[in-house]
């Protein structure tokens, strides 16, 4: 095995298919996007290069809303990062304390992960629906009707009720990454904790979130990311209205490149997603650089 190892002809080309694979989907699409970015191009006809106005259309006239979905994306990813993950530490530390039933609980906080997001969009568009929905009949229900609110369909409300079924979709998938490393951590360092005089919640912030902050950084980053690009559940549930108040960077340049036939302004939106999402990615990292165990 060392052989292997130490013969660098061996290690190319081992590694040698999975360059191809990144170079052809990760790479090349990235690199045409750019290239398109500075250009001028219905997707049919000639392309004309143009240079950086297409940057100046997105930031500059704000003629489409980008700012605004800009903004969305903005929002989805501060609640992911201080609602979604704060509920999925949680759960990972109830259920790592070997409750009953961890199994099927933690089976269970999954199962939404595995669904296809299409079906998750229309079984909560049925939930939402104004007079069938199952949200507003229990609301009458109880007394309610007040409440009850077309959910998707009202400016005010739109936006919360597109976040709440990502939410409910993500929240076992950060909690199992959690739940694996805090069961990861060694039963010794518990008991010394214990021994010393450590208390459950002191134990947590001390010990436990320290360990774990490598799987930390995974779920913040991973909650990050997914929340400046996504896309599949907003586009089934609202496409982005009313009036694009649900609108993100996503949804708006599919719009523009396949609806409006813009391939150099919407290409110019991808290379602005890509952008935001190693910046984050990056400041993520050097947040979490500066934590050490204690």
């Amino acid at each position: 095995m060392d052989r292997v190892f130490s013969d660098k002809k061996a290690i190319f080309i081992f590694m040698l298919p999975g360059i191809l694979f990144f170079l052809a989907i990760i790479a090349a699409p990235v690199i045409m996007s750019a290239y398109y970015s500075t250009q001028n191009w219905d997707g049919i006809g000639r392309s004309v290069f143009t240079g950086l106005e297409n940057f100046k259309k997105l930031f500059v006239h704000n003629v489409d809303g980008f700012p605004l979905s800009v903004r969305n994306s903005f929002i989805f990813l501060a609640v992911s990062v201080f609602i979604q993950l704060p509920i999925s530490l949680f759960f990972a530390l109830l259920l790592a304390r070997g409750v009953k039933g961890e199994g099927f609980f933690r089976g269970a906080y999954f199962v939404p992960v595995i669904i296809s997001t299409v079906v998750i969009g229309q079984l909560w568009m049925k939930i939402y629906h104004p007079e069938y929905g199952l949200l507003n009949v229990v609301l009458n229900n109880m007394g309610l009707g007040g409440l009850t609110q077309k959910w998707l369909g009202d400016p005010k409300t739109a936006l919360f009720s597109s976040f709440v079924p990502i939410l409910w979709q993500y929240v076992g998938y950060h909690m199992l990454l959690m739940y694996a490393a805090i069961k990861s951590v060694s039963p010794d360092i518990y008991e010394a904790a214990k021994i010393d005089g450590s208390g459950e919640l002191s134990t947590t912030f001390r010990i436990t979130l320290p360990l774990i902050s490598p799987m930390l950084k995974v779920s913040v980053t991973f909650s990050a990311v997914g929340s400046l690009k996504v896309f599949d559940l907003i586009y089934v549930l609202t496409n982005g209205g009313p009036a694009g108040t649900t609108e993100v960077p996503s949804t708006l340049m599919v719009k523009t490149i396949f609806m409006s036939n813009q391939y150099g302004y919407g290409s110019a939106m991808a290379v602005f997603i890509i952008a935001e999402c190693l910046l984050f990615t990056a400041l993520i990292n050097k947040l979490f650089g500066k934590i050490q165990v204690n």
